[in-house]
């Protein structure tokens, strides 16, 4: 008997699914990552020097996207998985480029951010995971931190977005407002007695800057501190922000508004000053007497040789502020991302508040009284600024406090020279004498 044997099928097995994972050296993937931040580092700067939130974070955002393109495009060479880097470099552009072409505004910001925090958790951890499963090598472990910060930033956005919402509401307005052009504008007035004193805010000021001065000043006369539109406790002005011209008239319309008669006494602290002297030239029968506290000059791009380098880099640096605030930085900055955007806008429209300010040529023999803070001497420029300040009126008194720039408004023997210069002034235009013979 003969037995045949029937000899064995193999079944090949079956090929793997699994990805054959991506070996990254950490200077590939520093490479790509460092040009995308050289890219949203010249967009911001460059481009968009000084830009609007809507701007920088868009820059920001199409920069990164680049780097997170190169990343999957090596990978896509060496024929590797990379929709990991595909999905971030799409997502961001995207983006990008729309928050830059729709120019979307604070409001719209503000409901922005709390839709894409979510998004952008859930787009960390999966990235998190795929690069763990997918990607070898040194450059995994400068990629993951990288994930890791970029999925804290949505959970600093949104605790920024939660607390805003559950703090203890913001203290209630000191004073009134008032709707003025479309917005509500903040008005605190205390005491009584002609003329009526206004004081103008500096950058980054508010009305409760001037308490010091205000509780001096008001017992024998009526003083005013209001915020301009974005400032304290006034709504920000619909479009872009506003320059000097039309900040003086929501002024106008806001005193007429309130009931509060001229002509009145203008203060202006820091680039207050420029505002006040801007009034004065819109509306010169309302302005019975000037007072600058340490006031920028309206030639002070030119006069002042430091100061258009600085306003170039702090112009940009601010910039970046109302951005960093959305992540939830502000608590660090001891602001709000409200206050930081009206800084912002302030300064981008300073040079033109200043060219307005040069509308004032000449208050004839109004009161003029002149407050140079001791600490801006040192400034190559500032004093002989100042003096040009003085040739204003032919009645002026200008003087010397020994103080830093703040601190006319700050502390308490320098708020007292500021309140002096501001009741002589008073008194000039009560009794009609000179102020420069007092």
């Amino acid at each position: 008997m003969s037995i045949e044997s029937t000899p064995t099928t193999r079944i090949p097995a079956a090929p793997s699914t699994a990805p054959t994972p991506a070996t990254l050296g950490a200077r590939s993937v520093a490479t790509s990552l460092g040009v995308g931040v050289v890219a949203a580092l010249v967009l911001v700067l460059v481009v968009f020097p000084g830009g609007r939130e809507h701007a920088v974070t868009g820059s920001v955002l199409i920069g990164f996207g680049l780097g997170w393109a190169l990343l999957a495009g090596r990978l896509a060479r060496v024929g590797r998985p990379r929709r990991w880097a595909e999905v971030p470099a799409v997502a961001m552009a995207a983006a990008g480029l729309a928050l830059v072409v729709l120019a979307p505004g604070y409001a719209a910001l503000g409901v922005l951010s709390w839709l894409w925090p979510p998004v952008v958790v859930a787009l960390a951890a999966w990235m998190f995971a795929q690069v763990r499963r997918t990607v070898t090598g040194r450059g995994r472990w400068l990629l993951l931190p990288v994930i890791v910060a970029l999925g804290l930033s949505a959970v600093g956005a949104l605790a920024e977005d939660v607390a805003r919402v559950t703090d203890p509401s913001p203290s209630a307005a000191p004073g009134t407002t008032y709707l003025v052009n479309g917005h509500r504008l903040h008005l605190d007035c205390h005491g009584t007695g002609a003329p009526t004193v206004v004081l103008h805010n500096g950058l980054a000021e508010t009305a409760a800057s001037w308490s010091r001065i205000m509780d001096q000043v008001s017992t024998g006369a009526r003083v005013c501190a209001y915020d301009r539109a974005g400032q304290g406790w006034s709504e920000a002005a619909a479009g872009d922000p506003q320059d000097g011209r039309e900040a003086a008239a929501d002024l106008h319309s806001l005193l007429a508004r309130a009931g509060e008669s001229g002509p009145f006494v203008m203060v202006g602290h820091s680039t207050g000053g420029t505002y006040a002297m801007t009034y004065a030239a819109q509306y010169p029968g309302q302005v019975a007497g000037l007072v600058l506290l340490d006031s920028s000059s309206p030639e002070q791009l030119t006069t002042i040789p430091s100061f258009a380098g600085q306003y170039a880099v702090t112009r940009r640096g601010i910039a970046l502020l109302p951005t960093a605030a959305r992540l939830g930085l502000a608590r660090v900055f001891g602001a709000s991302t409200r206050s930081l955007t009206n800084v912002r806008d302030e300064q981008s429209v300073l040079p033109e508040v200043f060219t307005q300010a040069q509308d004032l040529t000449t208050l004839g023999g109004r009161p003029l009284a002149v407050v140079t803070a001791s600490e801006n001497l040192a400034t190559d420029g500032w004093e002989a600024a100042q003096r040009r300040l003085a040739s204003l009126s032919s009645d002026v008194v200008h003087t010397t406090s020994t103080s830093s720039h703040a601190g006319l408004l700050e502390d308490d023997a320098p708020a007292a020279d500021s309140a002096s210069a501001i009741t002589g002034v008073l008194r000039a235009v009560r009794t009609g004498s000179p102020l420069a013979s007092r």
